[in-house]
């Protein structure tokens, strides 16, 4: 059985019954407003990675608000990170086999963390990244033909509209969102901010808008050279790993576990 401890309010850490020396620092999604530890995004994933022997540190950032903006959620993934790498020795977590990742806003906040360890000269850097549908830009990229027809077929799956999109970044930034910093908003970063970025998954729900900011980013980080593999769910909406009876949520887990296997 997964044991499960929580660590300073910050981080709630899933143990293997048998630990293999992978670790993820996890970051649930929401928004930047909503989510939490117990949503199956983060709950549901945790336990089943731990019962791979990953050891999952999942993090517990403060949600955006009126009282809470940028960078306060990112310093806490940051936290987070620094916290998971110094207990990898008790958790028997290999340092070289520590990755960071998130979902829908959970992988904006994994990715601007990467972006402002980069920037300050921080290590150890992730193993890898694995980036679960992300929001990655205010400015959503347009989407393909493909996805336009996807989305065309299913409206109910067509939820990030521009309004929304601007309002989700807005509780985020707050005034900023006019002049964000880059690790705020990672698609704003440059091949010099993505220089040295770990190897990345970014793995993509079919139908569902923020698919092309996935997508758009994965060329971002192709022409910064980094490693990067994309990888899409096909018949998923967005979220999909808040739906465990799902068949793609757990396709999509067994796509990160593969991915985690290979550190």
């Amino acid at each position: 059985m997964t044991a499960v401890r929580t660590t300073a309010g910050l981080l709630r850490v899933y143990r293997p019954p048998e630990p293999d020396g992978r670790g993820l620092v996890w970051v649930h999604g929401g928004g930047f407003t909503a989510g939490g530890l117990d949503m199956p995004e983060s709950d549901w994933v945790s336990r089943e990675l731990a019962d791979r022997g990953v050891t999952v540190f999942a993090v517990n950032y403060r949600l955006a608000g009126a009282a809470t903006r940028y960078p306060a959620p990112s310093d806490d993934v940051l936290s987070a990170w620094r916290c998971a790498t110094a207990l990898a020795e008790e958790y028997v977590v290999s340092p070289v086999r520590l990755a960071l990742g998130g979902a829908s806003a959970g992988a904006n906040l994994a990715t601007g963390a990467v972006i402002r360890m980069l920037a300050g000269g921080e290590h150890p850097l992730p193993a890898c990244v694995v980036l679960a549908y992300p929001t990655l830009h205010v400015d959503q990229p347009s989407p393909s033909a493909e996805l336009e027809a996807a989305l065309a077929a299913a409206p109910a799956a067509d939820r990030f509209a521009p309004p929304r999109i601007s309002a989700m970044y807005r509780a985020y930034l707050g005034e900023e969102i006019s002049t964000p910093p880059v690790a705020a908003v990672p698609g704003l970063a440059s091949r010099t901010h993505l220089s040295g970025f770990p190897p990345t998954l970014i793995l993509l729900s079919e139908i569902d808008d923020l698919r092309a900011s996935g997508e758009v980013f994965a060329g971002q980080l192709a022409a910064a050279r980094v490693r990067v593999r994309v990888e899409t769910e096909w018949g998923a909406l967005h979220g999909h790993l808040n739906r465990p009876g799902d068949d793609t949520a757990r396709r999509s887990l067994e796509r990160i576990e593969a991915r985690l296997a290979e550190m």
